[in-house]
């Protein structure tokens, strides 16, 4: 699509990622693929009582509409396998069945219709025993397992063995368990090994990756607050991701869950690993900036909130590095002086007074948006920059 002449959005060819995807088997939760041949899914967990539906389903449909691609939801108790089905038959995207202690609730879950079912090994007591009636239950309904190995909860004996939940100990677990699972020719398995200090949970899924083709889901446990969280995790979700490992996602933070969304979609739309939208570059000013950049950027991103189509957006506050940035934009402004100028991919197409910048920004990429869309192209890699 253009606009006068220019061409808009972003190049047709693939986006550079840095490193190709481990090959794994696949399985299917729900009707989202998990494995090597499918796009990389991002996963929360729902905060409300299971065992109340309305609630569960209302916050479910909140985490579809930020774009949750899988949701799991708690089972601790009879109440909450009660109401599996009806949370099951009714979500949006795939339910997996969260389940700790009791191995009959994974048997409730797996007859009520979930997606797939996550069990924790080390805290299920007997699991092993309950292997091979779990394996033929989940085979007799076509449910994938997650194995969920915590640092917080490892099985006693390991512990004992290592010590301290070490990478090792961890990666050990979880290939224990999916051995059992093997030996009754189960294999719909995804494999987590959860830790809350990204450098012992990076080593733990290099270990496991090299260890078996099973996909893997990656987390960083009891991550923390958003702040500290959303660091935590893209530091090691990035170092995973860049060597190609990991085929779920779940970030998880001391917030609303909707928030474990955006993050996880920033990552891996900053890795390239998911089509880009909205993006809004910025820098972070200085002594050479002729405008309130802050203010200015943040009402920018307001005010395109939601876009969906691939629109780069330059938002700039100096001579220095605005002009440039604003020319390689599909949209931006180079600001200074009391004035922006208005750049359409590389051509200035007015000037206007400061007070305007943000009005005309909004104005040009609403227009921009319509027309791609009316010529049927796809959303994918908006980015406002602003600098």
């Amino acid at each position: 699509m253009s606009v006068d002449g220019v061409m808009l959005g972003m190049p047709g060819l693939p986006a550079p990622v840095l490193g190709q995807r481990r090959k794994t088997r696949q399985l299917k939760v729900g009707a989202v693929g998990v494995g090597s041949d499918s796009p990389i899914s991002i996963q929360s967990m729902t905060t409300t009582l299971t065992s109340d539906v309305n609630s569960t389903l209302q916050q479910i449909a909140e985490l579809t509409a930020a774009g949750c691609d899988i949701v799991r939801v708690a089972c601790p108790s009879q109440d909450d396998a009660d109401a599996l089905p009806a949370i099951a038959k009714k979500s949006q995207i795939p339910v997996i069945a969260d389940i700790h202690f009791q191995p009959k609730y994974v048997f409730a879950a797996i007859e009520a219709g979930c997606a797939a079912v996550r069990v924790n090994p080390g805290n299920i007591r007997k699991f092993d025993d309950k292997v091979g009636e779990i394996a033929k239950a989940a085979k007799d309904h076509g449910t994938p397992i997650r194995i969920g190995v915590n640092a917080g909860s490892l099985d006693p004996r390991l512990l004992e063995k290592y010590g301290k939940a070490t990478p090792e100990a961890l990666v050990e677990s979880a290939l224990w368990e999916a051995s059992l699972f093997a030996e009754h020719d189960f294999h719909d398995i995804k494999i987590s090994v959860k830790h809350n200090d990204p450098v012992v949970m990076v080593r733990a899924y290099e270990l496991l990756a090299e260890r078996c083709d099973y996909p893997l889901h990656l987390g960083v446990t009891e991550a923390g607050p958003a702040f500290q969280g959303t660091i935590k995790s893209a530091v090691a979700f990035g170092a995973l991701l860049a060597k190609g490992i990991g085929d779920t996602i779940r970030v998880s933070l001391s917030a609303p869950p909707v928030e474990e969304i955006k993050v996880g979609t920033q990552i891996l739309q900053s890795l390239n690993l998911r089509p880009r939208k909205l993006e809004i570059v910025s820098c972070p000013s200085c002594g050479r900036a002729q405008v309130d950049v802050y203010t200015l950027a943040e009402q920018v991103t307001a005010g395109l909130e939601g876009m969906e189509v691939p629109l780069r957006v330059a938002v700039m506050g100096c001579v220095v590095n605005g002009p440039g940035e604003a020319r390689e934009a599909d949209l931006g402004v180079a600001s200074g002086n009391g004035k922006g100028q208005i750049f359409v991919k590389g051509e200035v197409i007015k000037t206007v007074p400061e007070h305007k910048i943000v009005e005309t920004l909004i104005e040009e990429a609403m227009r921009i948006a319509e027309e791609m869309e009316d010529a049927g192209e796809p959303s994918g890699a908006p980015v406002v920059s602003v600098s």
